[in-house]
């Protein structure tokens, strides 16, 4: 239930920190101790319950913690001139209280948690050292008192369904339990009750409204034999069971609270673990001789239980504005709170009578706080408006008051004779199972003898049945040697034949090769249909020849003829080697003109040898032409690939090229070349390649089609050198700037690959990763503000923040230029905000605003920080100004 605007979250304009946990220091005991009497001497009861580890038990301080609620939204507005309360010092563990603008009460506590105490924070220093010790045995209690609207139900009862974060402590404490327990021998119960107009009702049960208070005569042990109790064995059933007991629980609408409680209740949690005899043994009773150990000692059962009460707040009825039922509610739950103190005066004075029967509440409680088997936590909360200081004086002088109670810690612990029995049982059947063993094993000796006297047969029937087998082999084998020779006397007189059908072969391996250099020359091409045609009426004049081998003494003629034809093919093959080598040469003799035309461009000047270039790169299309430069990224040869690569990269550097080397497949096989080499020298040149392409726009979604940030990110991951990840970090920012892209960037790794490259630190990588991200945030700041988008960065989402935040004054102007613009574009969606705030970017805007050596970035973050509500909001917390 919502508490003015802060029990079901927190509440607008403030901020949640998760702060890492410093060492608590050892709490000094109260010099004033109980009156009630400690439990003295090991007690048991009729069913042979123990109850203590030792006759005096173990003291133990009620702690109490103080929590500040941050102000609420009508707080801010009717206190917005006045200053709070409450002055926190958590670091020394004080509180001040003011009394007027010159004075003020200090007071100190086990814990101050401030407004910005995350709720893993306060669980871990109120509530649980408390489960701990349930865990190991003892009662434990935990409670939350204060005024009504202060928060005590966001701090014990919140379920976190929306932020896992803001998990009360009911649920954090279950957790813990859960994962401490075993299953199979552990049993956890869960009862949940409200106190409502003095009477007990069922919250997991609403028609049992009227439960009583049983109290054992001889113990003194508080019991709710009506209350439903249930077994818990996962987190998921738990929620449901305290969602289902929030819904039954009264509420009702006052001016200090929307959704006020109107009653108290009470999670009761029964934790039941059985330990090993022998271990619990010499755990509690180590003084006792070993010789008195006797096998089969009941198991020991430690029984005990976890109270976590969510007490009503107290309220004033002129300010509350309660009238009719909802009068008499805050009636009985002031009278109830009230007698609650009286006892905690009782004790804290060290009274010889404690008035615990005066209410319901304090009947439920006596263990709690004086008793002698619990260790308790109170935390207090307190709102930070001065217009209820009195409610807030009298919330701190009961927690000081109760820090001043001590409890005696016992553990309770009963033989477990079901355990026993069921052990005896075992051993039992152990017996049963040896006897049945030792009878399977005779049994088996008998079969095993049986089986031996089989295998020994089968075994002299298998050494006849191989003497045959080595007989037959042995015959077998002469006749395979006289078949052999007979073969090998008929190869050697078809031996010219075969060898006549071999070059055949390799010359057809050849005609394979030369028929893709034939696309380029007509000449070539006529050539090679001629040599087609003769070799097929050399092929059939082979089989002619082999039908007449036979019969025609005549044939040696023709088959002179047919190797002089062969002769005439292969001289024709060499001949066509030679022009794919000159072709190749003429490739490798143009990449060296180009690059030393690249060489004097950079020296003198594009004016002066801008024509000397344009000519190099005419002569390559002229002399070599696009498609056979192609064709050459697939060489055998190392060297022709990387120069036919660094030749395709320099023309797609420029634009007039770029479609032609589309058109021709260049990029399929760029990427091609991206996945399939390991060449460290053609990915980079093939990245760069693509880089170059990648500036295109038509060009960008042809790349993502085939494949290409999953291709880039693999060899961002896999790339060591400096010049290779520059090129694949350029070409993915490139595909940054893309509007239509942007989620293909997510769901492929693109973001995530850029992100993994800052591991190089080189500064020419860092500057084109931070240009990528520069680029995605602006995509994202364009959409937004179109509508189109809604939800939060993808940037973030991959977990991109921290680094943009580390690196927004980077050293090298480029970085920071890009991480500045990228800074602004991100804080322009509000639902990014909150996110940036907790990752510490509002420092950074404000720098950028003040000290950006650019006016129009300065002027946007100035622009942003203006526009942003929760940006606002911080600011004026944090009191800066822009």
């Amino acid at each position: 239930m919502a508490s003015g605007g802060y029990r079901n979250g927190i509440p607008k304009g403030t901020i949640k920190f998760d702060r890492p946990l410093t060492s608590t220091p050892n709490v000094r005991p109260s010099s004033i101790k109980s009156r009630l009497p400690p439990a003295t001497g090991l007690r048991r009861s009729s069913s042979g319950s123990l109850v203590g580890k030792d006759d005096a038990g173990v003291p133990g301080r009620v702690r109490v913690a103080v929590r500040l609620r941050p102000r609420n939204a009508e707080e801010l507005v009717a206190d917005a001139d006045f200053a709070d309360c409450v002055e926190l010092q958590p670091e020394l563990k004080r509180l001040k209280l003011r009394k007027n603008n010159w004075d003020s009460d200090t007071y100190e506590f086990d814990e101050v948690l401030t407004e910005c105490a995350s709720q893993k924070r306060v669980y871990e220093v109120v509530a649980k050292p408390v489960v701990e010790s349930v865990l190991d045995g003892y009662n434990g209690t935990v409670m939350a008192y204060g005024q009504t609207g202060t928060g005590k139900t966001f701090t014990l009862g919140r379920l976190g369904d929306e932020d896992t974060s803001a998990r009360g402590i009911m649920v954090r404490s279950m957790e813990d339990i859960l994962a401490d327990v075993s299953p199979e021998t552990d049993f956890v119960s869960v009862s949940y009750l409200q106190l409502y107009m003095e009477t007990i009702q069922d919250l997991l049960d609403p028609t049992n409204d009227n439960i009583s208070i049983v109290e054992d005569p001889k113990t003194g042990d508080v019991s709710l034999p009506g209350a439903t109790l249930v077994e818990i064995r996962d987190q998921q059933s738990f929620v449901e069971l305290l969602r289902v007991g929030e819904a039954h629980r009264f509420a009702a609408n006052t001016k200090l609270n929307t959704e006020s409680s109107r009653s108290h209740a009470i999670l009761m949690v029964n934790v039941k673990r059985s330990v090993v005899g022998r271990e619990a043994d010499n755990s509690s009773e180590s003084d006792r001789p070993s010789h008195l150990v006797k096998p089969f000692k009941p198991s020991i059962v430690r029984k005990s239980k976890l109270v976590v009460v969510d007490l009503a707040g107290s309220e004033r009825i002129h300010k509350s504005g309660s009238e009719g039922h909802t009068l008499e509610e805050a009636k009985s739950i002031n009278l109830s709170l009230s007698a609650l103190g009286k006892c905690i005066n009782a004790l804290a004075e060290n009274s010889a009578h404690v008035p615990v029967r005066d209410s319901k509440l304090t009947r439920l409680l006596r263990d709690s706080f004086g008793g002698d088997i619990a260790r308790t936590s109170l935390v207090v909360t307190i709102g930070p408006s001065p217009r209820h200081r009195g409610e807030t004086a009298s919330t701190i002088l009961f927690g000081q008051r109760a820090m001043k109670v001590e409890n005696m810690m016992r553990i309770k612990e009963e033989f477990d004779y079901k355990s026993l029995s069921r052990k005896l049982e075992i051993q039992v059947d152990k017996l049963l199972m040896e006897n049945e063993r030792q009878q399977k094993a005779f049994d088996d000796e008998v079969e095993r003898i049986t089986l031996e006297a089989q295998s020994r047969i089968r075994e002299a029937e298998r050494n006849y049945m191989d003497l045959l087998e080595k007989e037959r082999s042995r015959y077998q084998m002469d006749y395979m040697d006289s078949i052999k020779k007979l073969e090998e006397r008929w190869i050697s007189n078809q031996k010219k034949h075969n060898d006549g059908g071999n070059r055949e072969f390799l010359f057809s391996d050849m005609q394979a090769q030369a028929e893709s250099v034939a696309k380029e020359n007509e000449d070539v091409r006529r050539l090679l249909q001629s040599e087609i045609k003769l070799r097929k009426e050399a092929e059939e004049e082979v089989k002619n020849l082999k039908s007449q081998f036979t019969s025609e003494a005549g044939g040696n003629a023709d088959i002179l003829k047919l190797r002089k034809m062969l002769e005439d093919e292969s001289h024709q093959k060499k001949k066509l080697e030679e022009e794919i080598m000159i072709l190749q040469s003429q490739l490798l003799q143009l990449s060296v003109e180009y690059n030393e035309t690249r060489t004097l461009l950079e020296r003198n000047g594009s004016a002066k040898t801008g024509n000397g270039h344009t000519a190099s790169m005419g002569e390559v299309f002229e002399q070599v032409g696009l498609r056979k430069i192609l064709s050459l990224l697939e060489s055998e040869d190392a060297s022709v690939r990387i120069h036919a690569v660094k030749v395709v990269a320099n023309l797609a550097a420029e634009g007039a090229n770029q479609e032609k080397i589309v058109e021709a497949g260049g990029l399929s096989s760029l990427l091609k070349l991206l996945s399939s080499f390991e060449d460290e020298t053609v990915r980079r040149v093939a990245a760069g390649a693509i880089a170059n392409l990648a500036m295109n726009e038509a060009n960008q979604e042809l790349i993502v089609a085939q494949g290409g940030i999953s291709l880039l990110s693999v060899t961002g991951a896999d790339a060591e050198d400096p010049q290779t990840l520059r090129m694949v970090a350029g070409a993915i920012a490139n595909l940054c700037g893309n509007d239509k892209l942007q989620m293909k960037l997510k769901t492929e790794g693109g973001i995530r690959a850029l992100l993994g490259m800052v591991r190089c630190r080189h500064p020419d990588v860092l500057s084109q990763v931070a240009r990528g991200i520069a680029n995605f945030a602006k995509c994202e700041s364009r959409a937004s503000a179109q509508g189109i988008k809604t939800g939060k960065s993808l940037l973030i989402e991959d977990g991109a923040l921290p680094w943009i935040v580390r690196n927004a004054n980077n050293e090298v102007s480029p970085i920071r230029r890009h991480i500045e613009l990228a800074l602004c574009h991100l804080a322009q969606h509000e639902v990014n905000a909150k996110e940036m705030i907790n990752e510490g970017a509002l420092w950074e805007l404000v720098r950028i605003s003040r000290d950006c050596s650019r006016e129009d970035i300065r002027n946007l973050a100035r622009r942003t920080l203006n526009c942003s509500t929760a940006f606002l909001a911080e600011m004026r917390r944090l009191r800066i100004d822009c």
